[in-house]
Order: structure tokens, then sequence, then C-alpha cells
């Protein structure tokens, strides 16, 4: 895959985020100093590629026996941290100079709070030996005791001259044809997203030219179109259609219910509504209940259902 392919084996080669770069390059002097990190921002970015040169400088050789790399997401409950992170932070081996092992917990954001919490005495009692290098896409979804004990790093969204000017560099080395302006639509597409640019440009490229068809085709294939399709029907008041799209998409497609909320959200401030504000507000009522951990299918379907009587009032009348 292109997005492997091309990542970055160097700070100076993160795009666009400099005064990252010459805080972690100023940091790595002394590696052995190193507090544990958290890493927040946009999805994208650079954050997962910054963390494992972050490990392959300090590790050298050895970086991949002695790092644990974790979706949090996937792997967000307390068992996990007690199982996997607490067995391998605490394993202690001194047969390699190395100055401690590093965990890397990618979308950390998602880990329940007990699991946060128990987490968090685990990096106390492994501070010797152990460094968590942190990755979320907002930092307030870490609790407080975690980030007190962090050097946190924010990461800015990249800019369309950012991502179309790597775009360009990465057609230019594979060989592919392509339009100015089908590039600026794969950026107004992916919203600063390198990796899901990277992505559509070689989706885009398997049918043939990268121009403004192909590049539609793709987008029409997405996750997020998808998401849009859903969001749309609700409005009209279609549950059944909305909820069987849906289902095909948590189901076939595996797209995680937070990220349908995300998704969500862009897509319903792009219709042609009259009260956001409580648009915004069933939103983010869905989220919470998300986030506590009501079913994720149930509450799915609530949103769905209560977005058509939103659209009823505020967009059928309208028309």
């Amino acid at each position: 895959m292109w997005v492997e392919k091309y990542r970055p084996t160097r700070l100076e080669d993160l795009v666009n985020q400099k005064a990252i770069v010459e805080r972690i390059s100023a940091m790595l002097k002394s590696p052995g100093e190193m507090p544990n990190l958290l890493l927040a921002g946009p999805p994208g970015t650079g954050k997962t590629t910054a963390s494992l040169i972050i490990a392959k400088t300090i590790l050298a050789d050895y970086w991949r026996d002695f790092t644990l790399e974790l979706n949090a997401s996937d792997e967000r409950g307390i068992n996990t941290v007690r199982n996997r992170i607490k067995v391998f932070a605490r394993y202690a081996d001194r047969r390699v100079e190395i100055p401690f092992r590093i965990i890397i917990l990618d979308e950390a954001d998602e880990m329940t709070k007990d699991a946060q919490s128990a987490m968090r005495r685990i990096m106390e009692e492994s501070s010797r030996i152990a460094r968590f290098i942190l990755i979320a896409n907002y930092s307030s979804g870490i609790i407080e005791p975690i980030q007190s004990r962090c050097a946190i790093f924010r990461f800015i969204r990249l800019s369309e001259e950012d991502v179309t000017s790597n775009l360009t560099k990465v057609a230019k080395a594979e060989k592919i044809e392509y339009d100015d302006e089908a590039l600026a639509a794969v950026y107004d597409a992916t919203g600063g997203d390198m990796r899901h640019a990277i992505n559509m440009l070689q989706a885009s490229s398997v049918i043939g030219k990268v121009d403004m068809d192909n590049v539609r085709k793709t987008t029409g294939l997405s996750g997020k179109a998808r998401v849009g399709d859903v969001i749309r029907l609700a409005l009209k008041g279609s549950f059944q259609e909305s909820r069987q799209k849906l289902t095909e998409l948590t189901r076939v497609y595996g797209m995680s219910e937070h990220d349908f909320i995300k998704y969500a959200n862009e897509e319903l401030f792009k219709q042609d509504i009259t009260n956001p504000g409580e648009a915004a507000e069933i939103l983010a009522k869905y989220d919470y209940r998300l986030i506590v951990g009501a079913h994720p299918e149930i509450q799915l379907s609530a949103l769905l259902a209560e977005l058509g009587a939103y659209g009823k009032k505020n967009i059928l009348e309208k028309d």
C-alpha cells in the first residue's frame, strides 16, 4: 500500500509539523530522559508515524522486540490493560542495552475510564523500565491524571497545499497521470487526512488516470459518502432504508459507531437545515450515550429516528 510505502522514516519528513519536529528532535538528544508522550490531533496528520520514528530512533535494531503497539479502540477494556500492557511494561530484559520498553497506544481516547485509571497505575509502577506513547484524536478523551504524566504534542490539521503537494510527489514517484483539480478534489473529500488522501489517490489510479471522474467514483465508494447517504435518507423520513444502509456500514464494512457519529456531524451540516443548533444537540446526545457504554445499534437506530423527526420540522416544511 502506498500509505506504508511512502510513510516518512525521519522526523524531518513529517508534513507541516515543524514545531513538533523541533521539540521531539531536541528530546531525542537525551532519550533516557524522555517522558511519557501524548500525541493529539486530527487523523492522518502524522501521529502514528512520529511514534514509530521515536521508537526506532531510541531502540534501533531492537525496536520490534521492545515495542508494543495496540489500537486502543479495538482493545480498550480493562482486561487488555491488565493482561497485555501490564505484563509487557513490567518485564525488564537487560540482555541488550536499551533505556526502556515503549508502549504505543493508538486511539487511546477510545479507552474506557476504568482502563485508563488502571493504566495510570501501571505508568507509575513501570516508570523505570517503560515509556508510553499515547495517540489520540482528542486529548480531552484522556483522563487528567494521565495527561499530567505526559508531555503533550498537538498536531495540526494539514492544509490543501500540504496534502496536494505530497500527493503530487507520490503520483510522480508511481508514474501515474493526474490532474491538479483532481488532487484538490481528493483533499476536499478527505479534509486534511493524509493517510486517507493517499489511499484515495491509489484507489483512483487503479481505475485509470486520476481525474475528476475517477476521483468522484472513488469518493462514492468511501465510508464518508455512505454516511452521507444514511443521513440524507434519515432526514427525509426514510427510516427503514437509512437503517438498512447503517447496518451495512457497521456490519459489512466494519465502520465503528464513533466514526459514524463523526462523519454524520460533517454530513449533517452540509445539508440545508433551518435549526443547526438542535441538530448539534441531537448528535451530542447520542455521542455521549455511546461513550458511556449504551448499546451502539440501538442508539444509532434511535439517532436516525430522531433525525427523521428533526428533518420533518426543519427541512420538509421549509420546502
